[in-house]
C-alpha cells in the first residue's frame, strides 16, 4: 500500500480546491459545471491500513476490443459493474449493445481516465443508455481543458441526467465490497505537459490477486507513483497508452512485475502500437502478452487466488 505521508492538508483546503477545480473544467455552454460537483466525496483512503480481502465468488475483467481505443468492464461477484473508459465515437453504439448483451443494466462506477476521444468517445452513449452510479474524472489544468465536442457532449449528458462528477484523488478508495477493492493511484500532480499524464490509474485487488489499469499515463506519472511509494505490483497490467514507449518504462514494469500484460490497440494502427521497445521489455521480464488487435476481447476470470484468460471473444465493433 502507499506509504502514509507525514502530513495532510486540512479537509477544508481540499474542499475549496475541488470546487475551484470543477469551476475551471468547462467554460461556456448551456449550464454551469458547478452543478455537476459531487456533494459527498469518498472518505475512505488507500493510505489507511487495509485488511486482507477474501474473494467472494468470481470477478470478471473484460478488456474490450474497441479498435484503437480503451475500454475495460469489470463485473464483481455481487453483480456490480465498473466501466473504465468507453472507446471511440465509432464504436459507441456497438459498445452499448455489447454491454447490454452481457446483462449490464447499471454502471455502478464509471471512470473516464482522461478526456481523449479514444477513451471517452463512447461514454456519452453509455451515460444516456444505462443507469449510472458514481462518475470519476481527473481534474485538468485550466490551460489544457478540452474544447472538443466529444468532451462537451459528455458533460452535457451527465448534467441532463442529474449526475455529479467526483474528481479523482490519488490515495482514495473507490469501493471495497464483494472481496474486492479499487483504489486510485494517479494522477498525483496538478498540471502536466501532456493530457495523457492526467490519466486516472486504478488498482483492483480481488482476494490475493491484483489488476492495474493505467489509461494513457505517461512515464512522468509512472515515476511519480514510484516516488510516492505506491504499491503498484499487480498480476495483470493494462499497458499504458496502448503499449507506447512514452509509457511503460522499464522501472515501472519492474515495479509492477506483472504475470500478464494487456495491449488495447487497433490492428495496423497509424501509431505503431504497441511499440517494439515495450514488447522487448516485456519479453525480458517474461511477461505473457495479450493483444486486442490480434486476439479480440480478452476476458480475465479471477476467483481471488488464480486468474485464467479467455481470448478471441467478439470485438465490440467498428474499425480495427
Amino acid at each position: 500500500m502507499r506509504k502514509r505521508p507525514r502530513s495532510r492538508r486540512p479537509w477544508y483546503v481540499i474542499a475549496i480546491a475541488l470546487v475551484l477545480a470543477f469551476l475551471g473544467w468547462y467554460a461556456g455552454g448551456d449550464f454551469r459545471l458547478e452543478d455537476l460537483i459531487a456533494q459527498d466525496l469518498p472518505d475512505s483512503s488507500a493510505q489507511q491500513a487495509a485488511a486482507p480481502l477474501q474473494a467472494e465468488g468470481e470477478t470478471l475483467v473484460y478488456y474490450l476490443d474497441v479498435g484503437q481505443g480503451d475500454s475495460e468492464l469489470i463485473q464483481l461477484s455481487n453483480g456490480k459493474n465498473i466501466l473504465i473508459d468507453a472507446g471511440t465515437r465509432s464504436t459507441a453504439e456497438e459498445l452499448v449493445s455489447y454491454l447490454q448483451n452481457l446483462g449490464v443494466q447499471k454502471i455502478d462506477y464509471l471512470i473516464a481516465t482522461h478526456p481523449h476521444e479514444d477513451h471517452i468517445g463512447g461514454m456519452t452513449d453509455v451515460v444516456q443508455n444505462f443507469d449510472i452510479g458514481s462518475i470519476y474524472m481527473p481534474k485538468i489544468a485550466d490551460s489544457q481543458i478540452p474544447t472538443t465536442k466529444v468532451y462537451e457532449n459528455l458533460l452535457t449528458a451527465i448534467d441532463e441526467k442529474g449526475l455529479s462528477i467526483t474528481a479523482a484523488q490519488a490515495g482514495s478508495v473507490i469501493f471495497e465490497e464483494a472481496g474486492a477493492r479499487m483504489e486510485i493511484l494517479a494522477p498525483n500532480s496538478q498540471e502536466y505537459g501532456d493530457l495523457n499524464s492526467y490519466s486516472i490509474v486504478t488498482k483492483l485487488t480481488v482476494g490475493e490477486k491484483a489488476f492495474l489499469f493505467t489509461g494513457d499515463a505517461e512515464a512522468d506519472s509512472e515515476e511519480e507513483m514510484l516516488d510516492l511509494g505506491y504499491s503498484v505490483d499487480a498480476d495483470v497490467l493494462k499497458l499504458g497508452h496502448h503499449g507506447s514507449s512514452t509509457s511503460n518504462s522499464m522501472a515501472f514494469l519492474e515495479a509492477v512485475s506483472p504475470q500478464a500484460a494487456i495491449v488495447s490497440c487497433g490492428a495496423g494502427n497509424d501509431y505503431g502500437h504497441p511499440h517494439q521497445e515495450v514488447m522487448d521489455r516485456l519479453a525480458q521480464l517474461n511477461v505473457t502478452v495479450y493483444r486486442t488487435d490480434t486476439q479480440g476481447t480478452v476476458l480475465a476470470r479471477c476467483d481471488g487466488s488464480s486468474i485464467t484468460f479467455e481470448t478471441d471473444l467478439p470485438s465490440v465493433g467498428g474499425e480495427q
